[in-house]
């Protein structure tokens, strides 16, 4: 599925990020280009097989959620609250004066207020059901982020959730480019959170054997594409980011992060869980963000990878990348070598960060990095250190449990 070809594309107008490298897009883009992981021990999962995270550091909700009762919220939605508010803050957007019936708010997660559920289960099973929080289902309902941000922004347009895992932010993306391309709205605030670090979903992920087991060193332990990779590490967080038509972007004359210029959505329909290892959903969402860009694979001089650092995605991944682009291709980067995987919200931030990575003209490197895998094909990996590059055209690939793939394309603002 994709928009037609549009020379000026979308404008990126705003970003706002929340994650493990920091909360707010500087001290993210810093962090992502230092290149140094930021797991560490989790005193949340002790006891756990896996007992370790990338959690956002000194995170507030009092000081870093606008509003006076932070408290009502899952922590899913108040990542997605804060960053939205730098997202819109950044795109010089009043929300006091904007026409609200024309502006959408697309969010996506994969597991809503998860931490929420957990914890109000425990209190019914340990002290019964008059112990359960009202508050209960307005803060672990899955749409609930989109809504309660739709309330602080006072958003009056289309207000939806996505839901497909992995891949939600980036979807929340596409689906916001489409109602703009559609008329459907003028400005789309959109993105994903997800906050995922609780003992259930650490328990499950490490049932599955999906987790790094990597105890000895946290801060390594994710480690994309590399040969001695056994898993990724849990992550939360969120990216928001705004999107406007170029001709209002213009008229407003506000700054112009990057263009969203297409976008891709396809499955692989091959299996709950693990890749299609011929990599045909993130093939077909890559022709679509092309097509829609009016791009030809020549064109892209820049990949923003999935690069979870399990086994198979990497490896997967990197077999389909290979037979898009051949031996000389793109330069690729994978930021969960840093941030871990923050889940639904990790489409919307590796979203901001292709954008921003045009921006600047800039690659963050993949941390961890050490061993080429033998038995995948060879990228230009980048790593160690930044590299300043020329970018056209960058795409950033999201994959999801049940087939997902989302893929998005951004070229400079000039």
């Amino acid at each position: 599925m994709s928009t037609p070809a549009n020379d000026a594309g979308l404008a990126v107008t705003g970003i706002g990020l929340v994650t493990p490298a920091g909360s707010g897009t500087a001290a993210t883009w810093d962090g992502v280009c230092a290149g140094h992981g930021t797991a560490a021990p989790d005193p949340q999962l002790a006891g756990l097989p896996v007992g370790f995270s990338c959690r956002v550091p000194g995170f507030d909700p009092r000081t870093q959620v606008p509003g006076a009762r932070p408290w009502q919220y899952d922590r899913c939605t108040q990542f997605a609250l804060a960053a939205a508010h730098e997202a819109v803050t950044a795109a010089g957007l009043d929300p006091a004066a904007w026409n609200a019936a024309r502006v959408a708010i697309i969010l996506g997660s994969a597991a809503g207020g998860v931490g929420t559920y957990e914890e109000q289960l425990r209190k019914l099973g340990d002290a019964g059901p008059r112990a359960v929080s009202p508050l209960t289902l307005p803060a672990f309902l899955p749409n609930m982020a989109a809504g309660q941000l739709a309330i602080a922004l006072g958003a009056r347009g289309p207000v939806l959730h996505t839901a497909t895992a992995c891949a939600s932010g980036a979807s929340a993306v596409a689906l916001a480019a489409l109602l703009l391309s559609a008329g459907a709205c003028d400005i789309a605030v959109a993105g994903g959170a997800d906050a995922m670090v609780t003992p259930l979903c650490a328990a499950a992920f490490a049932r599955m054997g999906a987790l790094s087991r990597r105890h000895d060193a946290p801060d390594r332990a994710s480690r994309p594409f590399d040969a001695d990779r056994d898993g990724f590490v849990l992550g939360e967080g969120a990216g928001v980011l705004v999107l406007e038509r170029a001709a209002d972007a213009a008229a407003r004359r506000v700054p112009v992060q990057a263009r969203l210029v297409g976008h891709g959505i396809s499955a692989d329909a091959h299996h709950p869980v693990a890749p299609d290892p011929e990599g045909r959903g993130l093939r077909l969402a890559v022709h679509e963000a092309l097509r829609s860009a009016d791009a030809t694979p020549q064109e892209i001089d820049h990949i923003n990878a999935h690069g979870t650092s399990t086994p198979l995605n990497d490896r997967a991944e990197a077999a389909t990348l290979a037979r898009l682009f051949g031996a000389a291709g793109p330069s690729v980067t994978s930021a969960k070598g840093v941030l871990g995987h923050t889940m639904g919200a990790a489409g919307a931030i590796e979203a901001a960060l292709a954008a921003l990575t045009v921006k600047h003209q800039l690659v963050p490197p993949t941390a961890n990095f050490r061993h080429p895998d033998p038995d995948a094909p060879a990228l230009d990996l980048v790593t160690g250190r930044p590299r300043r590059q020329t970018i056209r055209l960058a795409l950033s690939n999201s994959l999801g449990f049940g087939g997902h793939a989302t893929v998005l394309a951004f070229r400079p603002a000039a």
